[in-house]
């Protein structure tokens, strides 16, 4: 299908709009919807809020009776079922519009390509494939936790540019600057769970929270546990029933102090042991433990070595890197990613999809490990045609 410069300009509007609901709708995706009439926009909309309208409703509802005879752009197929709100597609149907236009059908419905077959069969035309990596990337973490029960990992660090994370002291307080700090507090504001090792909750007394920007979510604050805890006099530990503490242990082996922590509200997760060993818990199990509690975006902070853990068993997803222009040195300065790495450059995973944006004196690097595609191969595989085009 050949798309019109002005069917990618709707379809952008419409994955704009998408945005909006970022840190509100999950774990629903993000949705957006645009109705275009004699080549004027007559509705828009997106899902605002988890368990209300969809996007689809709000801008046939913004359209009004504008929404007979027009095209609907939509990031995501209209749904065919009803759950917390009524079935998208019939809705569609009913306000007559002549033609819908989405980048792929949802791989997560019982009936993938149902809400498609029920436009058609009332005569709409629909056209898919349009924007298709673009929509497949903003519901990443949606499709991923439909596919195989597990949230999306982004891995995030900060580092001088000489590859340093802190000093060969461990002082590491602050590489990055002011802007890019408050950019994190604007992503832990938008995820389900904040993750840091042992070691980085006691060197740093981090609070792990969203102060410096917008909360659309209260993020859990996950500490990976060895042979040492949080200390009970911690922020996180004194903040435990102002926003949850997970304190993932390996099983049996509790570490010191943990019914101190228990008392103060920190919650633990008791998983099996990462391999022969290993001081931590197995990133897989925790993941799925995450996954089950219908968690769909996890932001790894660190340290190194829990970075190099996740990185090693193939568990990121994403990567934000954000590098400072200083210079740091020392041959015993740790780099933001420790474990066991590859032994050749043949080895290596290179991102895709890379950006890098200019983040304050900073720049951020950010990519995919894991192609967004991956997560909706199982929609595919049920008779979803390949798309054809991008924005």
């Amino acid at each position: 299908m050949d798309f019109s410069d002005d069917d990618r300009s709707a379809m952008r509007r419409a994955l704009h709009l998408a945005e909006r609901g970022r840190g509100w709708v999950e774990p629903n995706p993000l949705v957006g919807a645009v109705l275009v009439r004699e080549g004027r926009a007559v509705g828009e909309g997106w899902h605002e809020r988890f368990g209300g309208p969809h996007a689809e409703v709000n801008a046939l509802a913004a359209a009004g009776e504008r929404a007979r005879g027009s095209t609907l752009y939509v990031t995501l197929e209209p749904c065919d079922h009803a759950g917390k709100t009524p079935a998208c597609a019939p809705a569609v149907v009913r306000a007559g519009v002549a033609r819908v236009v989405i980048p792929l059908r949802d791989p997560t419905a019982a009936d993938p390509g149902g809400g498609v077959a029920i436009l058609r069969r009332a005569g709409i035309a629909v056209d898919e494939g349009l924007c298709e990596d673009e929509a497949a990337r903003q519901n990443a973490a949606f499709f991923k936790l439909a596919a195989v029960g597990r949230p999306l990992v982004t891995a995030k660090w900060a580092m001088s540019i000489d590859g340093r994370a802190a000093a060969r002291t461990g002082d590491s307080r602050w590489i990055s600057s002011v802007e890019s700090r408050r950019d994190v507090h604007r992503l832990r504001g938008l995820v389900d769970c904040v993750l840091v090792g042992a070691g980085t909750a006691r060197a740093d007394d981090p609070l792990l929270t969203c102060r410096d920007a917008e909360r659309r979510r209260t993020a859990a604050r996950l500490v990976l546990c060895g042979r040492r805890a949080p200390r009970p006099d911690s922020r996180l530990a004194c903040t435990a029933r102002e926003a949850p503490v997970l304190l993932a242990c390996v099983d049996g082996e509790p570490p010191e102090g943990l019914p101190a922590l228990q008392a103060l509200g920190c919650e633990v997760l008791s998983l099996p042991r990462g391999g022969p060993g290993s001081p931590r818990v197995d990133p897989a199990a925790l993941l799925d433990a995450l996954g089950a509690r219908r968690m769909a975006n996890v932001l790894v902070e660190g340290g190194p070595d829990v970075l190099g853990s996740f990185f090693d068993a193939k568990l990121v997803d994403r990567v934000l890197a954000y590098v400072a222009p200083r210079l740091i040195g020392g041959s015993g300065a740790l780099g933001p990613v420790g474990g066991q790495g590859v032994d050749a450059m043949s080895a290596v995973r290179d991102l895709a999809d890379c950006e890098v944006v200019r983040v304050g004196p900073d720049v951020l690097v950010r990519g995919w490990v894991t192609a967004p595609r991956n997560w909706i191969a199982r929609g595919q595989q049920k008779g979803t045609p390949p798309g054809s085009s991008g924005c």
